[in-house]
């Protein structure tokens, strides 16, 4: 679900038993219906709270459902066409929710398979097919983006050729998806059988997260790859650790590519003999002018992780300059693999360039 801070001091709160409660999670009637603190106008006596979630520092706090009107670009895929202005239910959350975010951020945008998620109600307002693309733009680039690789190349139709099924879990609707194992220069790393499947309960398996800076792993598979790795790259010289990574570099040692540091790739292995490919620029992070490190932790470092344990969360970093495409409808995924490969990154997306 989305949330904003700082609503206008009167705004449209969802009445009690409306058509828009249906898809609100985590909700309660609050025992006094009209809050002094969220002054609203609503159509019945009592209105609904959502509970809005910082993904940040793990906070929630009791806020009114509403609606509010977003707008953003339409496109043809290529060029900028026209602002779109939309409605979509949100939640209403203080100014001091917003103290953990980045500068300049007015709320956070839901992308869980739920029905009240940002890409489901847009596809819903407009009758579009529930699918939405993700392309996060690598740290201090620029938020706007369009794949303006050279040569030009078309990635979306042969992204639709190659998806993946997500991997349902009975305890929450995010994306989860099946790894059958992990691999370092092509060497298959040792992990314990069954390491990588997900429980009844809705334990292990591999998940997305956006707010999750680094890839994080469960120990019995982060120790034999985190090994793995350092054996692959036995000659470069260690630099003391910088938290919350546990094996740095000397920068000075490491020779730089297309795709990031000259280092061993390390390969996600997917279902159907797919694997993810992470270079250099997705393995390792440089932390200052002197030390890059290994950018994967244990899903026990002081970083945010889902609830139910996944035993791969695959995060920020791993995931910046990837173009990943989902669809909700057929509870697929695809991916393109690291984007500097063939030129370009999520970054380059400018709109206000002109139509051709």
């Amino acid at each position: 679900m989305l949330w904003v801070a700082n609503c206008p001091c009167t705004h449209w709160a969802i009445g009690c038993g409306g058509s828009d409660c249906n898809g609100i999670r985590n909700m309660f009637t609050p025992d006094v219906c009209d809050s002094a603190e969220w002054p609203a106008q609503g159509q019945g006596p009592c209105v609904y709270t959502a509970l809005p979630y910082n993904p940040v520092d793990g906070r929630r706090v009791a806020a009114q459902a509403t609606t509010i009107s977003i707008t953003a670009n339409a496109t043809d895929g290529k060029n900028p066409l026209f602002p779109a202005t939309f409605p979509v239910v949100a939640s209403c959350a203080p100014g001091e929710f917003l103290a953990s975010l980045p500068a300049d951020v007015a709320g956070v945008a839901g992308l869980a398979r739920l029905l009240n998620s940002l890409p489901l109600q847009v596809a819903q307002w407009y009758r579009l097919k529930q699918q939405f693309a993700l392309c996060l733009p690598r740290g201090g680039d620029g938020g706007h983006f369009q794949l303006l690789a050279a040569p030009t190349v078309e990635l979306a139709d042969s992204l639709r050729k190659n998806p993946l099924p997500f991997l349902f879990n009975p305890k929450n609707r995010a994306y989860y998806f099946t790894i059958t194992g992990i691999a370092v220069n092509q060497q298959r790393v040792p992990t314990p059988s069954g390491a990588f499947d997900m429980e009844r309960r809705g334990q292990g398996g591999a998940a997305f997260s956006t707010v999750t800076p680094y890839t994080a792993l469960r120990w019995d598979i982060y120790w034999p790859l985190r090994n793995a790795f350092d054996a692959a790259t036995s000659g470069i010289a260690h630099e003391d650790k910088v938290a919350p990574f546990d094996m740095c570099y000397q920068a000075s040692e490491l020779a730089m590519t297309s795709v990031g540091y000259a280092v061993a790739n390390i390969d996600l292995m997917l279902d159907g003999g797919q694997n993810w490919t992470l270079p250099g620029a997705s393995s390792l992070v440089q932390v200052n002018d002197r030390t890059v490190c290994f950018a994967f932790v244990q899903t026990d470092s002081p970083v945010p992780a889902h609830a139910e344990s996944p035993a791969v969360i695959l995060g920020g970093h791993q995931l910046e300059d990837n173009l990943l495409m989902f669809d909700l409808v057929k509870d697929t995924f695809a991916f393109s693999g690291l984007l500097l490969g063939i030129g370009t990154t999520c970054s380059n997306f400018d709109f206000i360039m002109g139509s051709s």
